[in-house]
């Protein structure tokens, strides 16, 4: 009777996928607990975020993936909403207004465009897949680029890149000409001095001015790389061992449990646990793509290609900040950061590509 229920609980989880999952979880509670070591509630907290993204995972894996085309559109315009509320009456938090009150608990419906968005879009093209045409693309394009400029001002400028990324590729997915996309390439290039001007912040500009010199503001905005890196090549090739950091435990690494967590657990596991981790996500991002090809129809290839290639890019992206090859832009390590919002948001694409991969031999409308 037990084989029975667990064999019915487990139906629609991917095996592969869980595990590579459960691999990352494991090195993300191990280095968070040297990372927080003065905090150790921290540990018990992130365990609490695993177990609820775990069970958002399970119902995720339950439903159909043609039941999120039918939601789709209305959770977009809701999250939409939700973005409005925040810059109309959000709570204002170390100088950025991100949360919506809610009363009994504060949301970052910024998070939750990062799932509305690829959804919105596939079901979008899936709706227009007979005849893709430039306008199609067009108005994807303006439906990417309102909740990205709102997110934006608030200023996100992390998740913003994310949600962005997410909706571009749904719309590279889907078809888009190359020619399209170098033309919209040098434009980007050409829009780069206004964007430095007008739209940037004075902060996110100093920012990518210490990218290019870091030692030009060492106690200030280059601060945060300049440790970052000495923590990334103090591991050699082996690490320091596991709670041996030094420059973790001496505390120079500034947010060290959160996007900066990749110092620490490059510095105690050094190049070796480093290689490991990039494995698992390469694992990780395979086994997505390998879902994705496989899916039945143009909705479920675009869903799951867009979740998987945005897991890419919280990867890269967070590695490269850390290791001072990308301006810090605040997004965390994918299932190893601390947090609640962004991983039960990453738990729930995860659950989405379950239903995709246990649902692709049915016919789907």
């Amino acid at each position: 009777m037990i084989r029975r229920l667990f064999g019915r609980l487990t139906a629609k989880i991917d095996g592969p996928l869980l595990a590579l999952v459960t691999c990352l979880l494991v090195l993300g509670l191990a280095t968070l607990y040297s990372a927080a070591y003065q905090a150790p509630g921290r540990v018990g907290a992130q365990a609490l975020n695993v177990l609820l993204a775990l069970v958002l995972m399970w119902v995720a894996a339950q439903v159909p993936p043609q039941v999120f085309m039918r939601y789709a559109l209305p959770a977009f315009v809701l999250v939409l909403a939700m973005l409005a509320c925040v810059a109309l009456f959000g709570d204002v938090r170390n100088g950025a207004r991100r949360w919506l009150p809610l009363g009994f608990a504060s949301v970052q419906p910024s998070e939750l465009m990062k799932v509305a968005m690829p959804l919105m879009l596939a079901r979008y093209f899936h709706r227009h897949e007979a005849a893709l045409r430039l306008r199609e693309y067009a108005a994807a394009f303006v439906l990417l680029a309102v909740p990205t400029a709102m997110i934006a001002r608030q200023p996100d400028l992390g998740t913003a890149l994310l949600v962005a990324a997410a909706g571009f590729y749904v719309i590279f997915l889907a078809g888009l000409s190359w020619k399209i996309i170098a033309s919209g390439a040098v434009l980007t290039i050409a829009s780069l001095y206004p964007l430095w001007y007008y739209a940037l912040h004075d902060y996110q500009r100093r920012r990518f001015q210490t990218l290019l010199d870091p030692s030009s503001d060492p106690l200030g905005a280059g601060y945060h790389i300049i440790q970052s890196t000495i923590a990334v090549g103090s591991g050699g090739i082996i690490g320091k061992g596991w709670l041996g950091g030094t420059q973790t435990h001496l505390e120079f690494i500034p947010e060290r449990a959160t996007d900066f967590i990749f110092a620490v657990y490059s510095e105690e596991f050094g190049l070796i646990g480093a290689t490991l981790l990039l494995a698992l996500y390469l694992a990780l991002i395979m086994r997505g793509l390998m879902i994705a090809a496989n899916a039945p129809t143009f909705f479920t290839r675009l869903l799951a290609g867009s979740i998987t290639l945005t897991f890419f890019t919280y990867a890269v992206v967070n590695m490269g900040m850390v290791s001072g090859l990308l301006p810090v832009v605040g997004v965390p390590l994918p299932l190893i950061s601390y947090g609640g919002t962004s991983l039960v948001t990453l738990f729930l694409g995860i659950g989405i590509l379950m239903s995709i991969q246990h649902h692709r031999t049915l016919v789907q409308t």
